[in-house]
């Protein structure tokens, strides 16, 4: 398939690799999650790259970004916005907080404790929030990135399963390639970069982008495909728990905008291999004994099930 749309998204990709050297395959898993019209939830340590990717793509796509530090005395109101007596009016105005952007990075998410985190919940699922009692919409598209550093690092705190839930892809960035870093160090600020980059795709065209995920086809061999992967999570051989029909729904959103990016209008199990692992292990415990991690897991899973 090879259409507009289809250029759009390859020069999107593109330019965020200009900024986010020797990291396409993880800017496409970015991508693919917001064409989805899901959350990401980026793992790793600090300073290799997560809050510029996030910046770089909220830019190039023309959206409003908003940036809040997640720290242990951040509160729900400093996230959400709060109503405060103006005496010139004689009455309570509301001002909105961070949250009332396109896109929100939420910087190391789990250094804030578990009321703030919470706040969060309402915003990513119905894409509103209630505040003193009234519910207020949020812009859209509307788009979490969430940065986690990792668990065993002093002052985190666990993400609860039913925020982990929200997040529709997990991905990580790792150190880069010796090639790459060696242009960021020989090339510009990639931070100030940021700042000249051009306006691809507007949030009109995302949006529309977003609808055309929707009509990329899924054969019924596809489903029983996906379904067999789905019931092997539940199994008990791989996890201790298995994946909930709104884990499957994500999945198959995931898998339709990876066939978009790769310029096709049909899902082939390869877009379903190429990010089952980012969308369904951080929901997931490895079954007892199992000797591997998450990611390890689910991919030893899918060499087990048969294609269709």
């Amino acid at each position: 398939m090879t259409n507009p749309l289809a250029l759009q998204l390859a020069r999107l990709v593109d330019q965020v690799s200009t900024i986010i050297v020797g990291k396409r395959p993880q800017i496409e898993d970015c991508l693919a999650c917001l064409l989805a019209g899901g959350h990401l939830l980026i793992e790793d340590l600090p300073g290799v790259g997560k809050t510029t990717l996030a910046h770089a793509l909220a830019v190039s796509l023309g959206l409003r970004f908003s940036r809040t530090q997640f720290t242990a005395d951040l509160m729900p109101t400093d996230l959400v916005g709060v109503s405060i007596y103006e005496r010139g009016r004689e009455a309570f105005v509301f001002h909105p907080g961070p949250i009332f952007a396109q896109v929100l990075l939420a910087d190391e998410i789990n250094r804030a404790g578990p009321k703030t985190q919470s706040a969060l919940l309402e915003a990513m699922e119905e894409q509103q929030v209630t505040v003193e009692g009234e519910t207020r919409a949020l812009p859209r598209p509307f788009f979490v990135i969430a940065t986690q550093n990792p668990s065993e690092q002093i002052g985190t705190y666990p993400l609860p399963e039913s925020q982990l839930d929200r997040f529709l892809m997990c991905i990580t960035l790792g150190y880069p390639d010796a090639a790459s870093e060696r242009a960021l160090l020989a090339g510009e600020d990639r931070r100030e970069a940021i700042h000249h980059l051009a306006t691809v795709m507007s949030p009109d065209e995302l949006i529309a982008a977003q609808r055309a995920v929707l009509a990329v086809h899924a054969s019924d061999a596809l489903l029983d495909y996906l379904q067999a992967l789905i019931a092997a999570t539940r199994s008990g051989r791989w996890f201790v728990e298995g994946l909930s029909p709104r884990a499957g729904i994500g999945v198959l959103r995931a898998a339709k905008a990876h066939a978009l990016l790769a310029r096709r209008d049909y899902v082939a199990p390869d877009d379903v291999q190429a990010i089952l692992a980012q969308t369904v292990a951080h929901r997931l415990v490895p079954a007892a004994g199992a000797g591997r991690g998450r990611r390890e897991q689910v991919r030893a899973m899918i060499e087990a099930v048969a294609l269709p």
